[in-house]
């Protein structure tokens, strides 16, 4: 018969199945994706910049401790986050490391070049400029994960798009673009291309969970 130290101890070995889990920096690239839309091994794959057999790997880890869920769709499975706890579990891990670590933020301004290069607005004044028509809010994430979620009144102009699209854009508003949060360069290339142009330009450095847990609804 087990004793109650060996039943308690137990009860805490279940929890590391998930510390385990997120303990690998792929896994949770693959887990901040999800968060933006559900995923087939193949699109992860080619958005992480693994092979299809090594993310799917790491999937797999990543059910068996049940942070994600797939379901077959043709040919194809497709994967998504077993449930928006999971979400809030990344977002407070980062923004735990964020507070602890020094290293990040000195890993952050090494990734993200221009990260300190335009203005940052909140989600508070973002919404105070968007009533007051001071502002258009661009998404420059890829078409899937905008329609799979995104904030309200965001146009939507993918990144590779939007030199092409330039002329859909007001002139004489503030552009503000997001993308999947504080760790996404897609809305600093935005940025840099738009102020070239001579746009006025801002970022809003929060996502769609962000906003979420922020208490705000999103657009689907």
């Amino acid at each position: 018969m087990p004793t109650q130290r060996q039943r308690k101890e137990r009860v805490y070995r279940l929890f590391t199945r998930i510390a385990s889990a997120m303990a690998n920096p792929h896994r949770l690239e693959l887990l901040d994706l999800l968060v933006q839309a559900p995923r087939t091994v193949e699109e992860l794959a080619r958005e992480s910049g693994m092979s299809i057999a090594n993310t799917s790997q790491h999937l797999q880890r990543l059910k068996q401790a049940r942070l994600v869920m797939a379901k077959r769709e043709g040919l194809y499975m497709r994967y998504r986050l077993a449930d928006p706890a999971v979400a809030r579990l990344w977002l407070e891990l980062r923004a735990v490391g964020e507070q602890q670590l020094d290293e990040v933020e000195q890993a952050l301004d090494a990734y993200r070049t221009r990260r300190h290069e335009f203005e940052k607005v909140s989600i508070d004044e973002l919404r105070d400029r968007l009533q007051a028509g001071k502002a258009v809010l661009l998404d420059v994430r890829p078409d899937e994960e905008y329609l799979a979620g995104h904030l309200p009144q965001a146009l939507s102009i993918p990144l590779d798009e939007l030199e092409q699209r330039l002329n859909e854009l007001p002139r004489h508003r503030t552009i503000v673009a997001y993308c999947r949060g504080p760790l996404c360069v897609l809305a600093d290339d935005a940025l840099a291309l738009l102020s070239k142009q001579g746009r006025k330009v801002a970022r809003l450095e929060e996502g769609v969970s962000e906003w979420e847990q922020a208490g705000w609804a999103l657009e689907r």
